[in-house]
C-alpha cells in the first residue's frame, strides 16, 4: 500500500471516531420528540366537597329484667312510652322509628360448665330500641339529656341531611371537572403539546363516598331504676364535618 493510501486510511478511521463521540454527547433535548399524534390518554381526577353537618343520628335503648316475663315487658313498655313522649316534648320535627324488641330467656350457669337438659329459666329479660334523626342540632343536649332519664343512649352518628347533600352535587362534580382539567394542563404541557389539541373522548363517572355511616346497634343491660332519678347534666356534642368524594376516568385523546 502507498503511502498516500495509508494516509487517507488513517485519515477515515480518524473522522469515523470524532464523528462517533460527537453524536454520544449530544443533548437528549436534540433529539427529536416522540410523536403524541394520535395518542389516547387515561386521565384520573378527583374531586372533593367539605360541609359542616347537619343531622344527627342516635340510637336509644330501654331493658329490664325479671323472673316475671309480664313484668320485664310492661316496664319496658313504659319506660319506652316515656321516653318517646320526652324526646317528642323536646324536638317535636324528630323522626322517631321503633324496633328490635327482644325477649330472652336468662339462665343460672352450671358449675360444671355442662348444659342440663330441660332447664327453667331464672329470669327474663326484655328490651326494645328507639331509633331519632333530627335536624335540630342546637337543643339535641338538652333532648338527650330529657331521655336518658328513662332511656339509655346507645349510639350516636352525625351526617349530612339529604336535601343538603342533594345541594352539594354540583360543587363536588365541578369541582372533579376542575381537577381534570388542570391534570390535563400539566400532562399536555409535559408532552409539549397545546391543550387545545385534547379531546375527551369518554368520561367515566366511578361514584362517591362520604354519606353518614348507619348506626350499629348493640344489646346493653339497663338494671337500674329510673325512680326518683336526679335530672342528667346535658351532653355536649361537636357534629364535625362530612368529605364529600368523587372520582372519574376520562380517556383523552391528542390530534
Amino acid at each position: 500500500m502507498r503511502y498516500s493510501d495509508k494516509r487517507k486510511l488513517v485519515f477515515s478511521l480518524v473522522l469515523s471516531c470524532l464523528v462517533g463521540i460527537v453524536m454520544s454527547n449530544v443533548p437528549a433535548s436534540a433529539q427529536p420528540p416522540i410523536s403524541t399524534s394520535g395518542a389516547l390518554i387515561a386521565v384520573p381526577a378527583y374531586g372533593e366537597v367539605r360541609a359542616i353537618n347537619d343531622e344527627a343520628h342516635l340510637t336509644f335503648a330501654v331493658e329490664e329484667q325479671d323472673k316475671d316475663k309480664a313484668t320485664a315487658a310492661s316496664r319496658v313498655n313504659l319506660r319506652m312510652k316515656q321516653g318517646i313522649e320526652l324526646i317528642k316534648r323536646q324536638d317535636s320535627l324528630a323522626t322517631l322509628q321503633s324496633r328490635g324488641y327482644y325477649t330472652y330467656a336468662v339462665y343460672a350457669d352450671q358449675p360444671d360448665g355442662k348444659m342440663q337438659r330441660n332447664r327453667q329459666p331464672i329470669a327474663w329479660r326484655v328490651g326494645q330500641y328507639l331509633d331519632v334523626t333530627t335536624a335540630s342540632l342546637p337543643t339535641l343536649p338538652v333532648t338527650v339529656a330529657a331521655a336518658q332519664r328513662v332511656l339509655t343512649l346507645n349510639d350516636l352518628g352525625f351526617g349530612l341531611a339529604r336535601a343538603t347533600a342533594k345541594k352539594l352535587e354540583d360543587k363536588r362534580i365541578a369541582a372533579t371537572w376542575q381537577n381534570l382539567n388542570e391534570r390535563m394542563g400539566s400532562i399536555a404541557g409535559a408532552m409539549g403539546r397545546a391543550v387545545g389539541d385534547a379531546t375527551v373522548e369518554n368520561v367515566d363517572f366511578d361514584g362517591a363516598v362520604g354519606q353518614p355511616v348507619e348506626a350499629m346497634i348493640g344489646k346493653m343491660a339497663m338494671r337500674a331504676s329510673t325512680v326518683g332519678q336526679p335530672p342528667i347534666e346535658e351532653p355536649v356534642f361537636e357534629p364535625g364535618e362530612t368529605v364529600l368524594q368523587m372520582r372519574l376516568v376520562a380517556k383523552v385523546r391528542f390530534k
